[in-house]
């Protein structure tokens, strides 16, 4: 074989070492989920946002943050931090409405609001996992100190419906970790962050009606996850409203159990 036909081949198969590893990185990149808070970035009126982590990078996990986007299904979740007197209302609309929700509650809620706890597993509402004491979970490195902050959820739990827990968790604040993600995987958790959210979680600052609805309904997409603080006065005083129109535009609303289920994660 001549020079110049070896120095082709050896360049062409430089050529495709280079392409490969390229395509190996973007992979990675696509894969990668950053420490850090959740966040989200509408692009599209009506469309699904682009996340800081990928649905793929997520999956790795068991998490996700959105459902099927050819499916005008809608997944409703409340954090519920504390009780300000809100949630027997928002439970009173969602039945009126035939609507399943998760509720992700803390220690503190469970130990506080036992009641109103058993209402949401009896009314068939989901009761996510949203650790114990609300703190930064990425800052927590260990496996025994990530598992005590679900481990006495789950205990709490059971003691005030004597069912167990529903394997769903949230992060505080949607702060995480890639090792958080691979700690609550361990634990047998989906974790489940959101498509959908606005500003309603300040008691002494709530958004008007009006405000709510520009955030809620303009961004509502196939597969949202939508994420609402049960302690808003605004979301409960909205709730029935809200949920009429995204029925009227079509929508229905489907469980995590279903969300995961069609992700098949």
């Amino acid at each position: 074989m001549s020079f110049w036909k070896k120095n082709i081949r050896l360049k062409l198969c430089g050529t495709a070492i280079a392409l490969f590893v390229l395509s190996l990185s973007l992979l990675f990149a696509r894969l990668a989920v950053p420490t850090g808070a959740w966040g989200l970035s509408f692009q599209q009126e009506g469309k699904a946002p682009v996340g800081n982590a990928s649905s793929a990078a997520l999956a790795q996990y068991r998490a996700a943050f959105l459902g099927d986007t050819e499916k005008p299904t809608l997944y409703l979740t409340f954090d519920a931090g504390y009780e300000s007197g809100q949630t027997a209302g928002i439970l009173d609309t969602l039945q009126a409405h035939g609507v399943p929700a998760a509720f992700f509650v803390v220690g503190n809620y469970l130990e506080t609001e036992p009641a109103l706890v058993r209402r949401m597993a009896e009314e068939g509402h989901i009761v996510g996992n949203h650790t114990y004491h609300h703190c930064d979970m990425s800052e927590i490195a260990g496996q025994e100190a990530f598992s005590k902050e679900l481990r006495d959820v789950e205990a709490a739990y059971e003691r005030v419906t004597g069912q167990e827990m529903p394997k769903y968790y949230r992060p505080p604040r949607g702060v995480y970790s890639e090792d958080n993600l691979k700690m609550a995987r361990d634990l047998g958790y989906r974790t489940v962050y959101w498509s959908l959210a606005y500003v309603d979680w300040y008691q002494d600052k709530q958004p008007t009606h009006e405000e709510a609805f520009s955030k809620l309904i303009p961004r509502i997409h196939n597969g949202a996850v939508v994420l609402l603080h049960s302690t808003s006065q605004t979301n409960a005083e909205i709730l029935d409203e809200l949920l009429t129109r995204w029925e009227d535009m079509g929508y229905r609303f489907g469980t995590l159990d279903e969300l995961f289920s069609d992700l098949k994660l």
